[in-house]
Order: structure tokens, then C-alpha cells, then sequence
């Protein structure tokens, strides 16, 4: 290693920032997140370092920059945007004994800033000597997936009731109980929101001087995975996966998500491929019903959202049914991803402002949605499994009035390699789904602007 990684102690010590560009003010806002005085230097100020002035949360050195300036301070950052000034500044900030980072300039760089992933009181450091920043900002990304938002929170909480375990629980016990917070119920419980609860639960097992024993019962989470690429999952949905004893996943999710589990998380495809039923939803249910009495904690892994045409509801049923917890933990669901990745928008301001999620394939016996009472003017009707359907919607639109000209775009396999995108009308609905060979998982969007309702109402008055 050329450089050396350590956190440096900033409360009551003294960083100097010279400039009074954007730069500095990037080098503030992360300073600022520190209990560290901020001295800037620069004979002006941008309009957000002048707010910050202004509110005192910086100190604006106005007059000459001298080797004073810079003794005895933690951190010194240079960012004037001139090289020359820079380098000269460079000179004196080490002359004066400081520690210095000059913006874009890493030879003269004693100290680098790295890729920062912040829970404070957990900080993550990610570096890479200045040679792949690139690098370094998709390996915080990933680290950011993997912890939960709150999870500074929590540590903060086990912080202030380190000394009432140290008083109350046996030593013995005491790795057995920081193993019990931060991989067992109470951390399950305050990345789902409930704080109150998990610092509840912590109390409640240092005055029983210890851990609770493992409870034989498990839970469920319904995730949704996001159609199309593995990075549309949540990092809600990350941490369970992390969480999870075992998977029961859908077919058509991106196998890369499986990526985001622990390697010794049982993974079970539970999938449906069209005609064919090898997993009926009872026997699905009856899993995750055996699973999770086993004491395991169960993810029931779902393309899209689990609560948009996912039988997430049959599920949740039978779970309840049985006394078992189950949350839902929700996804992007397919019709979104479907029209980002043809560069469209669901909704908009003037001509569509209503969306109707429906779909053409239902339970056996059961009459299809009408989807010509759901589609007016100013609609974008997204339908989900409704290839099979096609010619009928198509019909019952028509027979409805809408003008075969009305836009039609399908996408199927949305946001992957082998995504297909058809444009067409109305008109020709059905023949395009037959001569384009259009097969399932895909969206099918039908839009009529607002204009159609004013078209519709001349050719009433006349």
C-alpha cells in the first residue's frame, strides 16, 4: 500500500479549505458531516459557501493566506481551480507542517479522499489511491445495497447501552448478545421501521442478563426483485436476501439477484412457465408455510412487485391463516420498467393523467377484466399477461369507440439483453401479436391522450 487507511479524530480541531468555488463547497458538505471548525479561504464566495457563512456554519478567511493559517489544523484541502495557485498553496500548507489534499491533484496529495459509505457511527472508507475513483464509487454503491439506511441508528443505540451490558451481562454472554443484536430479531426488527421495538427488545434482554434463546418460529418477507436487471431491487429487498435461510424464487427474475444472498441460503425456483404448473400456488404456499416453521426465515423472491399481479395476496392469506409474520417488502414493478426502458413516461401532464394497471390473464372460470370501461380519454392502460388476449381487447376497445389509431406499444423481457420493443395501433393489435411472434413476460401499453376526448366531443356536436 502507498497509503495508508485510518479515521482521524475531528471534534474541536480545525479543517481550511482555500477556494470559494463549487469545489470547496463539495470539500464543505462533506466536512460538515463532521464535528470539525471549517475555515475557508478565498476573497469570495460562491452563493451556497456564502449561506453557509451565513449561518455560521463555516468561518470565511478573507485577507492574505500566510503559513499560519495552516498550523495546527487536521485537514487542509486546496481547490482554487488554478494549478499554479494551487501548487504554490501546496508549498506553504506543507511548510507549515499540515496535512494536505489538493483537488485533482494527486501528487500533491498527502491525504486522498476516499468513496465514503455513511451510517455514523459506522463509516466506510473506499479508496483506491487515486488511480480508479470510478472503481471506488460502484464498490460504495454495492456496500450501500448491503446496509440498511438506519443501521448508524442502531449502532448508536447498542453504543449508549454498552456500559448496561457490561454491568448486567455475564461476560460469558456478552458476544453471544452483540451476536443476538446485530444478526438476530433486533436488527430484523429496526430495519423494517420499528425502532421503538428493537430498543425495547435490547432492554428487555439486558435486564434478563443476556439473549433470548432462539424462538422456533420463523418469518416470511415478499420481496419484489424489480423487473428486468438485478440493480432494480431495493436495498430493503437486499438486506432480507442477506437475511434469508431460504429462497423460494419466481422463474423470470434476474438470476444475478441470487447474488445479493448469503452463499448458504438454500435457493428453491419455484417458477411457473406458461402452460405448465409444476408448482401449483397451494403447494407454494404450504412451503412457505413449512419453511418458516421450521424456524427459518423465508424470502418469497418476486419478479416485479409482489403486490401488482404476483398472487403476493394468496400468499399473505395462507400465512396469516397460519400465525406466521409475514412483510411485504415492495418492488418496481414491470409497467414502470417497461416504459423506462423505451424512454416513456406513464403519466404526463396535459395529456395522460390516469394509469390503469390490468391484465388478460386471470384465474380459470373467472370473467377477464373489462378494460374498455378503465380506458378514456387521457388514460395509459398498461396490461400485464395479456398477450393470449390481445385480439379480444383489441375488439372490445374498438366495439368501445377508441380510433383504431390509438398508439400501442409492447415491450417484452423488459430492461434485458433480449428485450423487444413493437410499435403499433389499436387497429392492428392482434395481427402485430401473431406476425411479431410476441410471446409472455410482457407489457402491453394502450394510450389516448387527452386530445381524443376533445376530438370525441366535436364529433358529437356534429
Amino acid at each position: 500500500m502507498k497509503t495508508f487507511p485510518m479515521f482521524l479524530r475531528m471534534e474541536d480541531r480545525t479543517v481550511v479549505i482555500v477556494g470559494g468555488g463549487e469545489q470547496a463547497a463539495q470539500k464543505c458538505r462533506l466536512i460538515l458531516k463532521t464535528e470539525a471548525r471549517i475555515v475557508v479561504a478565498a476573497g469570495a464566495l460562491e452563493d451556497e459557501l456564502a449561506a453557509m457563512h451565513g449561518t455560521g456554519r463555516i468561518v470565511w478567511h478573507e485577507g492574505a493566506i500566510m503559513p499560519a493559517l495552516f498550523a495546527d489544523t487536521a485537514l487542509v484541502f486546496i481547490a482554487t481551480g488554478c494549478p499554479g495557485a494551487d501548487a504554490a498553496l501546496h508549498a506553504m500548507a506543507r511548510e507549515a507542517g499540515a496535512l494536505v489534499n489538493v483537488v485533482d491533484a494527486p501528487d500533491l496529495c498527502d491525504a486522498i479522499t476516499p468513496s465514503i459509505v455513511d451510517r455514523d457511527p459506522v463509516v466506510i472508507a473506499i479508496g483506491t489511491e487515486g488511480t480508479a475513483p470510478v472503481l471506488a464509487r460502484q464498490i460504495k454503491t454495492r456496500v450501500e445495497e448491503m446496509l440498511e439506511p438506519r443501521l448508524g441508528d442502531l449502532a448508536a443505540l447498542s453504543g449508549r447501552l454498552r456500559g448496561a451490558v457490561a454491568r448486567q451481562v455475564p461476560r460469558a454472554g456478552r458476544r453471544d448478545f452483540w451476536r443476538w443484536v446485530f444478526n438476530g430479531a433486533p436488527r430484523q426488527t429496526h430495519a423494517r421501521g420499528a425502532e421503538r421495538e428493537a430498543a425495547e427488545m435490547l432492554k428487555t434482554a439486558i435486564a434478563a442478563g443476556g439473549a433470548p434463546q432462539e424462538q422456533s418460529g420463523g418469518s416470511v418477507a415478499l420481496v419484489g426483485a424489480g423487473a428486468g436487471k438485478r440493480d432494480l431491487i431495493t436495498m430493503r429487498g437486499v438486506q432480507r436476501l442477506q437475511e434469508a435461510d431460504i429462497i423460494f424464487h419466481d422463474r423470470l427474475i434476474d438470476p444475478d439477484v441470487l447474488e445479493y444472498a448469503r452463499r448458504d441460503a438454500e435457493r428453491v425456483c419455484v417458477g411457473k412457465a406458461p402452460g405448465a404448473h409444476p408448482w401449483p400456488q397451494d403447494r407454494i404456499n404450504g412451503l412457505l408455510v413449512s419453511a418458516a416453521r421450521q424456524g427459518k426465515r423465508v424470502v418469497r423472491l418476486k419478479c416485479g412487485d409482489p403486490g401488482v399481479f404476483a398472487r403476493g395476496g394468496e400468499e399473505i392469506d395462507a400465512l396469516a391463516t397460519a400465525g406466521i409474520p409475514c412483510e411485504i417488502v415492495p418492488g418496481v414493478t414491470a409497467a414502470c420498467v417497461a416504459a423506462a426502458s423505451i424512454g416513456s413516461v406513464l403519466t404526463e401532464r396535459g395529456k395522460t393523467d390516469t394509469l390503469v394497471l390490468s391484465t388478460g390473464t386471470c384465474r380459470p372460470g373467472d370473467t377477464p377484466p373489462d378494460v374498455s370501461r378503465s380506458m378514456h380519454a387521457g388514460t395509459t392502460l398498461a396490461l400485464y399477461m395479456s398477450v393470449k388476449a390481445a385480439p379480444t381487447i383489441q375488439h372490445d376497445l374498438l366495439a368501445a369507440g377508441h380510433p383504431p389509431s390509438t398508439r400501442v406499444d409492447i415491450v417484452t423481457n423488459a430492461d434485458r439483453a433480449d428485450m423487444q420493443v413493437v410499435e403499433t395501433t389499436l387497429g392492428i393489435l392482434g395481427d402485430t401479436v401473431r406476425t411479431d411472434s410476441i410471446a409472455n413476460p410482457a407489457i402491453i401499453f394502450i394510450r389516448s391522450d387527452k386530445s381524443a376526448r376533445q376530438i370525441s366531443t366535436v364529433n358529437a356536436a356534429a
